[in-house]
């Protein structure tokens, strides 16, 4: 089965391929990461290539048409989030029966960890993506002594590709001069027919105001935030600039979309605000374009596609100058910038809005979003795979000159390292 927004489809661009896909994280799940494997998944299989996807068992059910799931195990501080474990035999046998063209591997947990070593010891090419900036979490778990063993890793894992997909050229930079090799960047896309102003549900607003209590006013201002409630995600500057809106503007209305293991933090630090747990689909949505701005604090993504999310759904969005925040806002255009050292600043921001609002900022956001189309970008992922099938035979692997560019400026210029 596929969840596939009409704007991914395309034709395929020559014969079609057999694509292992192997990842910790697949819809159902509710992540930045699931968001674009179900996309590009569902697009490849729209083009007629058979795509197996490799996958731990999750609590709630999945549909695989082609896919194998296998034992996996819960993060012990963060039990909604699984890691497969290694599926070293399980995969040899499988790939020797019904080799693959290509393993894609999208996730460097244990199971990813076992598909890179079972695909290169069948001579199989693979290739990966980095979506989650793994060396930067340790320090809010309090095992920052790991960043630099899980960042030699990472370098370790990526650099046994052919080449690893990155969403930012702001990432590229970075990550070259940290010796990651054959970098290239894919930029992430927004099904702007479901995310748009037109979702705007003042029934929702209503029911968001009699929830948050304080003043009553006849049109509220509604600051949303949406996003996975855990340590990485900067809350503390969330409940900061929450609160500083709320003295500046005491009929300010704030909700956040989602869960996580911070969420009791939350609730107890800001009893104003609406708390409604995740959403998907057009509930997701409906809350997107029926509030007013997008609070974003966190400063450890790879991208942030929630950002892209709101401002497809017409939203303003405050953001530090990182990840999507620097690919897509321009300041005081179509969003709001801090500089990544400024949290004074992104609070002084906040409360700005709080007081005058955004205007059109917004419209100009959807302008914005409107050019981050999935079919360009899934037709650029399915070609950089095609070229990797062609080449493995006959192709050393090295260094490129420069960094591949994805179509609509989605991919970073001159070499890895800057």
């Amino acid at each position: 089965m596929c969840w596939l927004s009409n704007s991914c489809l395309f034709k395929p661009l020559g014969p079609t391929m057999f694509i292992s896909l192997v990842t910790e994280t697949f819809y159902p799940d509710i992540n930045g990461v699931a968001t674009t494997l179900t996309q590009l998944h569902a697009a490849l299989l729209s083009a007629g290539h058979r795509v197996q996807v490799i996958c731990p068992r999750a609590d709630e059910s999945r549909v695989l048409d082609d896919g194998i799931e296998v034992p996996g195990f819960a993060l012990p501080f963060y039990h909604s989030v699984r890691l497969g474990l290694p599926a070293s035999g399980r995969l040899l046998k499988s790939w020797r029966q019904d080799r693959p063209d290509l393993v894609h591997v999208a996730t460097e947990g244990p199971l990813g960890f076992s598909a890179l070593r079972m695909a290169r010891r069948l001579g199989v090419p693979v290739t990966s993506s980095l979506h989650t900036n793994f060396h930067t979490y340790m320090t809010h778990y309090r095992v920052g002594w790991l960043a630099n063993p899980v960042m030699r890793y990472l370098r370790w894992f990526h650099n046994r590709t052919a080449l690893t997909f990155i969403p930012t050229d702001q990432q590229a930079s970075e990550l070259g001069g940290m010796g990651f090799e054959r970098l290239t960047v894919l930029g992430r896309g927004v099904d702007t027919q479901l995310f748009n102003p037109d979702q705007r549900d003042s029934g929702l607003r209503n029911q968001w105001q009699q929830m948050a209590g304080g003043q009553r006013v006849a049109e509220p201002l509604v600051a949303l935030h949406v996003g996975r409630l855990a340590a990485e995600k900067n809350l503390d500057l969330l409940i900061a600039a929450f609160t500083a809106m709320r003295v500046a503007r005491p009929d300010l209305v704030a909700v956040v979309v989602g869960d996580g293991p911070e969420r009791a933090r939350l609730e107890r630090a800001l009893p104003w605000v609406v708390f409604v747990g995740m959403k998907r689909g057009e509930a997701l949505a409906r809350h997107y374009a029926s509030a007013d701005f997008f609070v974003f604090p966190s400063k450890s993504e790879t991208f942030g596609n929630v950002v892209l999310e709101a401002m497809a759904s017409g939203l303003a969005c405050i953001s530090f100058n990182y990840a999507a925040g620097c690919r897509l806002i321009q300041h005081g255009i179509n969003g709001y910038l801090a500089a990544c050292d400024d949290e004074a600043g992104f609070i002084e921001i906040a409360e700005a809005i709080s007081i005058q609002g955004v205007g059109s900022m917004g419209v100009r956001a959807r302008h914005t979003a409107a050019a981050f189309d999935w079919g360009l970008i899934t037709q650029t992922f399915e070609q950089h795979l095609r070229d990797v099938v062609a080449t493995h035979a006959t192709v050393v692997w090295t260094q490129p000159e420069a960094v591949h560019r994805a179509p609509g400026g989605l991919a970073s210029r001159g070499k890895p390292g800057g």
